[in-house]
């Protein structure tokens, strides 16, 4: 992918240490993209790692974990995005692993990570550990991810009811984490509802994010001390910079004993700079293409017409002789037979200036309208045909042509 300075969502991002005077072992990591030089699609990809294990050990495993993903997603295609994470968060974990065996100040050294990739509007996302993922939509927070801690697993199990978790000694007991010795188990679920089977939470992978939506992801430094409601009511009622730095500010006034990171994302507000692209009106495209379709009919009319035998004057020319029209036996001893009956003599032939019509435009793509053979004729329903005796050829007109011909 190719790596772009602006990003196509808002994203506001928050790290404090905390009150208890501990290093910071969270770390995190903004970046934007587009697919490629053809596919410009923009890409967001946001990861946060909090660091597990003393003496810096653990800001060491959060600092491997981000870079780590962050150069695997980037030298990619983007293609198979939820394979890509699960696979950039593996490798990480290994490498994690690895730098703990190199020296005995290191062993042990672990990190959390949630990473989300946003393709255009579709999010993808990917856990290991407790730090969180919440989705924001229309006045409601959903908690998109899953903690893999003891007391989540007790709660799944009904072994713990949740007014017990408050105060628990295993409140901090991590289930996974990047680092372990085999590859961690990735968690895929996206928890868009609370009833939904862990299939049907892997089956929203790639969820559209609706314009007004917001995506926020912490560390446990947050969430510990923190409530839904309370992110809730921050990012919905203040700007989102605002609204972040608040909810920093809440967790260390209820005692701040955690690192706290958050990364806010938004996705724009459609407003009168950015209107919803406009509808199709098919009624309009209806109309427009009756009258394409009556002009192509009339064209074709008027080519059977031509072919057919009859000459048609341009406007203001001035006939240089008679209008001769072959004679058609069928209709001619019928037209002479009434007019026998009726006691009146046969009509005399007029000769009419005709003026020229007006053909439909070439059609889209230079295509023009083929004529139809010249061996069709259709007689003209308002022209009175004369009797073959009053027709005369006239020297160079056309042979006459017959019916079936």
């Amino acid at each position: 992918m190719i790596r772009t300075e602006k990003s196509h969502l808002v994203t506001v991002a928050q790290t404090h240490p905390g009150m208890t005077g501990k290093n910071n072992e969270d770390r995190f990591a903004v970046s934007a993209y587009q697919i490629s030089e053809k596919n410009r699609a923009s890409v967001l990809l946001a990861v946060l790692s909090d660091g597990i294990g003393g003496h810096r050990a653990g800001e060491v495993a959060a600092e491997i974990a981000v870079n780590m993903i962050s150069q695997r997603v980037a030298s990619s295609d983007g293609r198979n995005p939820v394979g890509l994470l699960q696979q950039a968060i593996i490798e990480a974990s290994a490498q994690i692993y690895e730098e703990a065996q190199s020296a005995p100040d290191r062993n042990g050294m672990g990190a959390t990570c949630v990473a989300v990739l946003v393709i255009h509007d579709r999010v993808y996302a990917a856990t290991v550990g407790d730090s969180r993922l919440y989705l924001l939509r229309a006045g409601r927070i959903q908690k998109l991810s899953t903690d893999h801690t003891w007391i989540q697993e007790a709660l799944d199990a009904g072994v713990l009811a949740p007014d017990q978790v408050e105060g628990h000694p295993n409140a901090h007991v991590i289930r996974r984490y990047l680092g372990s010795p085999n590859p961690p188990q990735v968690d895929l679920r996206l928890r868009l509802n609370e009833n939904e089977t862990a299939a049907q939470s892997e089956g929203n992978q790639g969820f559209r994010l609706l314009p007004g939506d917001h995506l926020l992801m912490c560390s446990d430094g947050l969430s510990d001390l923190v409530k839904d409601h309370e992110i809730l009511e921050a990012i919905t009622t203040k700007p989102l910079n605002d609204a972040v730095n608040s909810l920093v500010d809440l967790a260390n006034e209820r005692g701040g004993h955690d690192n706290i990171t958050i990364i806010a994302l938004q996705a724009p507000e459609l407003s009168a700079a950015q209107p919803e692209k406009p509808k199709v009106n098919k009624v309009l495209v209806g109309c427009i293409g009756a009258v394409v379709l009556a002009a192509i009919l009339a064209g074709i009319v008027w080519g059977v017409l031509w072919w057919s035998g009859k000459r048609i004057l341009p406007p203001g020319a001035t006939p240089t002789g008679d209008v001769n029209l072959p004679a058609i036996p069928a209709l001619t001893q019928t037209f002479a037979s009434r007019a026998t009956e009726k006691g009146a003599p046969p009509a005399e032939p007029k000769t009419q200036n005709t003026p020229r019509p007006v053909l439909p435009a070439p059609l889209e793509g230079g295509n023009t309208l083929t004529p139809w053979p010249t061996d069709i004729i259709l007689p003209s329903p308002t022209v009175t045909l004369p009797s073959p005796e009053t027709l005369q050829q006239p020297t160079g007109a056309p042979p006459e042509s017959t019916p079936g011909s």
